[in-house]
């Protein structure tokens, strides 16, 4: 049974106070920077062609001219707010938007007491200060609860309540997805099914055929075709009211509208009940075959009335490819938005995807390509990357490193525990893997050890190619499967590591069942012990099926 944070739920109501300015510059938490008087003349180019219309009716509004932030570097929100066209939600787990913004990112809560931690930055406008989260998440596991609206309008979203596709969704783990960006450690978020996050009523969210503009930085390497990785605007009741009462990003290799180029993953729109690569729900752009890149910038505007507009872009390089601008669909003019915010998950809390989030943000208005282009350039100077595994620890049991598991079965040479799919779930299995064996198939044998979500003193195995997916048992079973933030969870994904019981090498005992180990048996793997009824705990052969290896990754 899934939980939600009590004090997080997307419920709650948030006392702080806002004034409604639809329209109007959207102000930063904490203090504004003093204006200046002067601007670069490129700045003074740009705003001067990036008057933009707000509101449905069409009535113009010319930006003010502001200066920089006193920091001299214009971010995402400062971008949008000289162009007219202000930020009324900003979030990220890596860095500010606002070149002002001094606040949290995003909040993490432990397992072991149920305490929380607000991550904050390096420095105003910096990058995410992950040293006290990963302080406080040491020998525990830890969940993002919150993630931080860097606006005025508090836009803050939390665990996604139950919805009309889903129950109640969980939070993603927090360390599942370390990266660096501005050169400096930071973390992303890594969805695996059944995790979102929402608001329920946004403030100054487009509604009823307003105009808007959105981004989001995400990642074409961890994808699905499932339902549905959004960010954006979606329905206040967590329900499907209808066509155009969704405007949000979606990024997947689900192609709604046939035929789609290539195999994806594509940038689409999720209007509800479709998602559209053009008016006519699939691509006019035949050189639109997905986008792969490990970092993915995605865009979609709409004026609300009759045209929208979507573009792509590689977060480490290069200029943004618009693949769609032009009408909207048929049956989505004008548009109904409702105002709610979400992130992982689609209007009624479908929340079957997966996929990786970094940072996005929410405008007022339609933004104009020149405004986008200049915020890609800034994306693209942040130099997101991968971070590579330390190659020290590889093949160990030490937290972080990455390992495979190998079978000391007799007869079974080269046999790993790997997870697959089976039923619409990851089982683990055991399988012969070698230098003919799949990329793939070598993923799902490479594990990620985990300090024990359940006891420090212990371990826990994370899927390397499911970030959040923990090796845990059910039914004495073994499975690859999210941890859903209940302590039952983690003990079943948590082992402690002995000697062999064949005399060398580790045997991995149950912590909530400790006279069963991790045994394979016929393919399977199981948690067993000799005394059990299942024919898993046959004596026979008992000592060398619960006793592996711990060696260097067969995919790292």
């Amino acid at each position: 049974m899934r939980t939600t944070d009590t004090f997080e739920s997307a419920n709650a109501v948030d006392p702080r106070p806002f004034t409604k300015t639809r329209c109007s510059a959207s102000r930063r938490r904490g203090p504004l920077p003093r204006a200046l008087t002067i601007l670069s003349s490129v700045m003074l180019s740009m705003m001067a062609a990036l008057a933009t219309s707000c509101g449905g009716n069409g009535a113009s509004v010319v930006p003010a001219v502001s200066s920089p932030p006193v920091s001299g570097s214009m971010l995402p929100c400062d971008t949008y707010f000289a162009a007219g066209t202000p930020c009324v939600a900003a979030h990220s787990t890596t860095r500010a938007l606002f070149a002002a913004y001094n606040g949290s990112l995003y909040r993490v809560k432990r397992t072991s007491d149920n305490t929380t931690l607000d991550v904050g930055l390096l420095a105003k406008g910096d990058y995410a200060n992950i040293a006290p989260q990963d302080a406080f998440c040491s020998g525990t596991y830890c969940t993002v609860t919150r993630i931080y609206d860097q606006t005025s309008n508090h836009n803050d979203l939390t665990i996604g309540p139950r919805g009309g596709a889903d129950p109640a969704d969980i939070g993603v783990p927090a360390n599942a997805l370390p990266v660096v960006a501005g050169g400096h450690p930071v973390y992303g978020l890594s969805f695996t099914g059944g995790m979102g996050y929402r608001i329920l009523k946004g403030t100054n969210v487009a509604t009823g055929g307003e105009p808007e503009g959105m981004y989001m930085v995400t990642s074409g390497t961890h994808v699905n075709d499932w339902c549905c990785f959004d960010y954006g605007n979606a329905e206040t009741s967590a329900t499907d009211t209808g066509n155009g009462h969704m405007d949000a990003i979606n990024f997947g290799t689900e192609c709604w509208f046939t035929p789609c180029a290539g195999s994806g993953p594509w940038v689409q729109a999720d209007m509800e009940n479709g998602l559209f690569q053009s008016d006519l729900g699939y691509s006019r752009n035949s050189s639109n075959t997905g986008m792969l890149q490990p970092f993915v910038s995605a865009w979609l505007k709409n004026d609300g009335q009759t045209k929208m507009a979507l573009r792509a872009g590689d977060a480490q390089s290069g200029a943004l490819t618009t693949e769609y601008a032009g009408s909207l669909p048929a049956g989505y003019m004008p548009m109904l938005q409702e105002g709610s915010i979400v992130l992982g998950i689609g209007g009624d809390n479908s929340n079957g995807s997966v996929g990786n989030f970094f940072e996005g943000v929410m405008t007022a208005g339609y933004p104009v390509d020149a405004t986008e282009n200049a915020v890609q350039a800034n994306i693209v100077s942040v130099g997101y990357d991968i971070v590579t595994p330390t190659a020290s620890i590889a093949g160990t049991l030490t937290a972080g490193a990455e390992i495979s598991i190998e079978l000391t079965s007799s007869g079974l040479t080269n046999y790993y525990l790997r997870h697959e799919a089976s039923n619409g779930t990851q089982l683990v299995v055991s399988s012969q893997l070698g230098s003919s064996s799949t990329a793939s198939d070598l993923s799902d044998a490479t594990w990620v050890v985990r300090t024990g979500l359940a006891d420090p003193s212990c371990f826990s195995f994370e899927a390397r190619n499911r970030p959040g997916e923990f090796m845990r048992h059910y039914n004495f079973i073994l499975y690859s499967q999210p941890w859903d933030g209940t302590a039952l969870s983690a003990q079943d994904a948590t082992f402690c590591a002995v000697t062999g019981n064949a005399g060398s090498g580790y045997s991995f005992q149950s912590k909530d069942f400790p006279a069963k180990y991790i045994r394979q048996y016929n393919g399977g793997a199981y948690v067993a012990d000799t005394s059990g009824t299942h024919t898993f705990d046959a004596a026979a052969n008992y000592n060398k099926d619960s006793t592996f290896l711990v060696v260097s990754p067969l995919k790292p």
